[in-house]
């Protein structure tokens, strides 16, 4: 058979995009609508896609699903079986092997598609299990501190043979999960989504002809690459640096920084993350391999590419113009067997991160932070009517996405997250036994600004069932809020409470593992998005018109905006004065791209970049199970010292650290005495 190696024309190309993505959507439809647990066929945590025969994405769905896989290189996990044969199916929800999977319940999914004896193409994707086992309810838990405690895990294999199911492997997975019926029952719709795959693969081939269609699949990559470079050159060649936090590196404990220099040079783009925090003692970690342009570190850079211009072709291509520089041993690149499961928090943070690099590049077309981190909601229980034991994922919790030139955040909907669909009410109180409260936007919870950020959401239900467990994953932004830009305000914290408004209530914070006993209420608020340009520049029209639909209240439009509301109506004269007024504060702040909130502030009177760069360099000299604990000691030792013996140039640390590894003889044998010296 003849292989051509010329390109195909531009129409053709289109044409054959449009029955690639149509494919990929027809296999998410399959998956979605033949799902078993909630949180695939409502909330939609599930991947599909075609790759080409070495594993990259060259087609995925645009409106069904978890649209940020997109870019996802499945080569190193198709690697890893030998001998593939029609019919053959294989699956693997390892993080470290292959680096595919980047927590335990996440299954992944890959068939071989063949035309003749050739492989043309891979139908692929996943679904996350709402519980694969491990050590707690939903297996996700900031509290665990190694892969093992997270769920039974499963290196590429192949679950199915040339069409004959590996049943003592099925048994495997199905015997160590707390609902094998819900999880097999989401296996078998992930079979019937890659056979739809294969189906549509081999109708387009009898279409175009194997030859154009193998062409132009290379086609649509180099495309999406040319398209990207355009892109990333219209950008100002610069560095474009920024950081944020994870409120906690694991139950009680201190921040996690994430730090990003983005650099653009011509065409081509550097995500360099030296400076993040080191590999925890916690689930936190990213599982990459140390591959520079892992999806999970990619994320954030297609969805910024993609809103500053969304007719970009949504493909691996784009990913080729950028890298990543990810130091060994940090929290972006673990050593084996470091916890992973709570990935997705650190992913959203590192996602904000790179929309807030991008955002100091490009003010004008990016947005500001999102809210995100509130929690995904899952609940253990049993039915006390029927006993039947009850493991359901019942919503996400997503704060507001943020304002933008071009108007406000999405309520409730927080920009990187907003492909998680919520539940109905309905659905789940028929599916759980559980009774919803309240369900809403919550009001003065977002970031003002001249566009204001998208409203945080409010979850309350109450449980009937004795050693009933509510898991939040994610649960973050209780301390440090989303920021705002180009004279924005940070958005409202999340909080999560125990039984709110009684002598007995509780302030969870970030706990993402609560027992409770019959009749307890939990109430979960998200954090809010933060605004973009000063608040005193907007519309007066539109903050009346807020104040009317209950999303910002009188007082917060007097405080924040400088419109004074007196009998539904606008007071001109008095809302003059007061943006006056906030005008003249404005201009006496010092000057700074990006706004945060107080917490924030105060954090970074102490944790200044210097200190951060000198603590950065002094882990690294040490080995990588040393890193975190020594972390916390320098931070315990940095809040002991006294005021006037602060200086935040960097000394701080060095003079900390050296006395932190003194008390420990091994780790100086180990390599601490050279850092400390």
């Amino acid at each position: 058979m003849s292989k051509t190696s010329k390109s195909i024309d531009p129409v053709t190309l289109q044409v054959l995009a449009n029955h690639a993505q149509a494919a990929a959507e027809a296999m998410a439809f399959t998956l979605f609508r033949t799902a078993h647990s909630t949180f695939v066929k409502e909330t939609e945590d599930f991947t599909s896609g075609l790759t080409t025969p070495d594993g990259m994405t060259f087609a995925s769905p645009r409106d069904l699903g978890a649209t940020w896989f997109i870019g996802l290189d499945y080569g190193n996990a198709i690697r890893m079986i030998d001998n593939y044969k029609p019919g053959d199916v294989c699956i693997t929800n390892d993080p470290y092997s292959g680096y595919v999977c980047t927590h335990s319940p996440d299954l992944h999914i890959w068939k071989p598609i063949f035309w003749g004896d050739e492989i043309v193409a891979f139908a692929v994707g996943h679904i996350h299990n709402t519980d694969v086992g491990g050590a707690v309810p939903a297996s996700l838990s900031r509290q665990l501190t190694e892969v093992h405690q997270e769920g039974i895990r499963i290196p590429p294999s192949k679950i199915y043979e040339e069409g004959k199911l590996n049943k003592t492997l099925l048994d495997v997975m199905l015997t160590n999960v707390r609902m094998p019926e819900q999880n097999w029952g989401d296996f078998k719709a992930q079979l019937a989504s890659v056979a739809t795959g294969e189906r549509k693969v081999h109708e387009m081939i009898r279409r175009f002809g194997v030859d154009t269609f193998r062409q132009g699949v290379k086609d649509l990559l180099d495309l999406g690459e040319r398209r990207a470079r355009a892109l990333i050159k219209s950008i100002p060649d610069g560095d474009y640096p920024f950081a944020d936090y994870l409120d906690e590196d694991g139950p009680g404990g201190v921040p996690v920084r994430i730090a990003l220099n983005l650099q653009i040079r011509g065409d081509e783009a550097v995500l360099d993350f030296t400076g993040s925090d080191p590999q925890l003692h916690s689930s936190l970690n990213v599982p990459t391999g140390g591959a520079e342009r892992h999806i999970l570190l990619m994320v954030g850079y297609t969805y910024s590419m993609y809103s500053i211009d969304p007719s970009l072709p949504l493909n691996g291509g784009i990913t080729r113009p950028a890298r990543c520089v990810i130091p060994d041993g940090s929290v972006m690149n673990p050593k084996f067997p470091a916890a992973v499961g709570m990935r997705s928090l650190t992913c959203g943070r590192i996602q904000s991160v790179i929309i807030g690099a991008f955002q100091r590049a490009l003010p004008d077309l990016m947005p500001a932070g999102p809210g995100s981190s509130a929690g995904i909601m899952n609940v253990k229980t049993i039915d006390s009517k029927t006993g039947r034991r009850i493991m359901a994922s019942i919503n996400p919790m997503t704060g507001g996405a943020g304002g933008s030139a071009f108007g406000d955040g999405a309520d409730g909907s927080g920009a990187n997250s907003s492909f998680l669909k919520n539940t109905p009410v309905e659905i789940n109180e028929a599916e759980v036994p559980i009774r919803f409260r309240k369900y809403g936007l919550v009001a003065d919870s977002a970031g003002a600004g001249k566009f204001r950020g998208g409203l945080a959401t409010e979850l309350e239900f109450q449980l009937f069932s004795p050693n009933s467990v509510v898991t939040a994953r994610n649960r973050d932004r209780t301390r440090f809020a989303t920021w705002g830009a180009v004279g924005g305000l940070p958005g409202a914290n999340s909080s999560f409470w125990r039984n709110p408004e009684s002598n007995h209530s509780q302030d969870l914070g970030n706990t993402d593992v609560v027992n409770l006993d019959p009749g307890d209420v939990i109430r979960i608020i998200a954090a809010g998005g933060a605004g973009w340009g000063v608040p005193y520049e907007r519309d007066p029209a539109l903050v009346l018109r807020d104040v009317r639909q209950g999303k910002v209240s009188a007082a917060a439009a007097a405080r924040d905006y400088g419109v004074v509301i007196v009998d539904d109506r606008v007071d001109d004269a008095a809302t003059t004065q007061a943006r006056a007024a906030l005008a003249d504060a404005e201009a006496r702040r010092p000057k700074a791209h990006f706004r945060y909130n107080a917490a924030r502030y105060e954090f970074e009177k102490q944790w200044t970049d210097a200190n951060y760069a000198a603590l950065t360099e002094l882990l690294a000299t040490l080995p990588v199970h040393w890193r975190h604990f020594v972390k916390r000691r320098v931070f315990d030792r940095i809040d002991a010292l006294p005021a006037t013996e602060r200086r935040g140039d960097g000394s701080d640390v060095r003079r900390v650290f050296a006395a932190a590894i003194a008390e420990f003889p091994e780790l100086r044998a180990a390599g601490g005495k050279s850092a400390a010296e």
